[in-house]
């Protein structure tokens, strides 16, 4: 009996993994296992799903490539080439399955979806401009701005999308758009070196000014410091002519005391160095006269001992002629 019942669980532990085996699968990184629950779709985390119970979704992107005929205003055809690729929106899973079913192939049948939308869009922009006005620029900017919708009637995402041309069907209008393009570039260009040559002119113009302006301020110190220097100097004319004038009254000060004494001892005249060379010259000779030759500068300083030797020989001569 227990053997019986060792092999039944043995048995079905073998279904359950032989099961567990043919039902799990190993999610590998660039899959996404849906499934349902309550009417929502999710999104499983776990690495082992159900194959039966889930829907394996590959997160690899589906390239578009379109080549669409459009009409501008004038009924001027175009044709324009995009070519772009999408991916699955996790966050509008329910709206890729709800466009593309429930199997693998819900991203390619979405991306066709998608593309249907996409032409209605580039014929809309192009029905509603000049063909002179159609740009590759502007066409893919038109296009950008409305990718949120595709997230949220598709289920997907544009993950890159260019604009590869945008022509004329007439081959004419195509030179003429051409040589107005190639026209308009060679007046930008003008325009770019007029203000290149403007620009140029301003800062060679600023760069005069800047060192005019130097100039003008290093001449401003060269002024300053020169008068900073006469300035000096006329402090140091003034300082000796200060310094003579305190020698010059020194000097008269010192003569007025000298005559001063000889005014109240007339005896010591006979001291000074003229009544000297006199008294010197009258002993050698005995008729001799003494010649005494006085600068202009000596008579200046002794005008006044000059008059009071001269006094004093005249009262000795009176004294002389009173006495015979």
């Amino acid at each position: 009996m227990e053997i019986i019942l060792g092999v039944s669980l043995g048995v079905v532990v073998l279904v359950v993994v032989l099961v567990a085996l043919f039902e799990y699968r190993i999610r590998q990184l660039d899959v996404l296992a849906l499934y349902e629950t309550r009417g929502h779709i999710s999104v499983r985390k776990g690495l082992l799903y159900p194959r039966h119970f889930s829907l394996a979704l590959k997160r690899t992107t589906y390239p578009i490539k379109l080549t669409i005929d459009a009409v501008a205003v004038g009924n001027l055809g175009v044709r324009v080439k995009i070519v772009g690729s999408v991916a699955p929106s996790l966050e509008h899973i329910e709206a890729l399955i709800r466009v593309g079913g429930w199997n693998s192939e819900a991203v390619a049948r979405a991306a066709e979806e998608a593309q249907v939308i996409l032409q209605g869009l580039v014929k809309e922009y192009t029905e509603r401009s000049e063909i002179s006005a159609l740009s590759s620029t502007g066409l893919l900017s038109y296009l950008n701005e409305r990718s949120a919708f595709f997230k949220e009637q598709f289920g997907v995402e544009l993950i890159s999308l260019a604009v590869q041309s945008l022509d004329a069907v007439d081959p004419e209008i195509t030179e003429a758009l051409s040589q107005q393009e190639q026209a308009r570039l060679l007046e930008q260009t003008e325009r770019v070196k007029h203000q290149a040559r403007v620009s140029a002119a301003k800062v060679n113009y600023q760069a005069d000014e800047e060192i005019a302006e130097m100039e003008h301020t290093l001449e401003l110190k060269k002024a300053e410091l020169k008068r900073n220097l006469l300035e000096k100097e006329s402090a140091l004319a003034y300082q000796s002519l200060e310094d003579e004038l305190k020698r010059d009254r020194m000097r008269l000060a010192f003569e007025k005391e000298e005559l001063e004494l000889l005014k109240s001892s007339p005896e010591l005249l006979m001291l000074t160095p003229q009544a000297a060379r006199l008294a010197e010259a009258s002993q050698n000779l005995k008729n001799a006269r003494t010649v005494i030759s006085i600068s202009p500068q000596e008579i200046a300083h002794s005008s006044e001992y000059l008059s009071l030797f001269q006094n004093l020989l005249q009262k000795a001569l009176e004294g002389k002629k009173e006495n015979p």
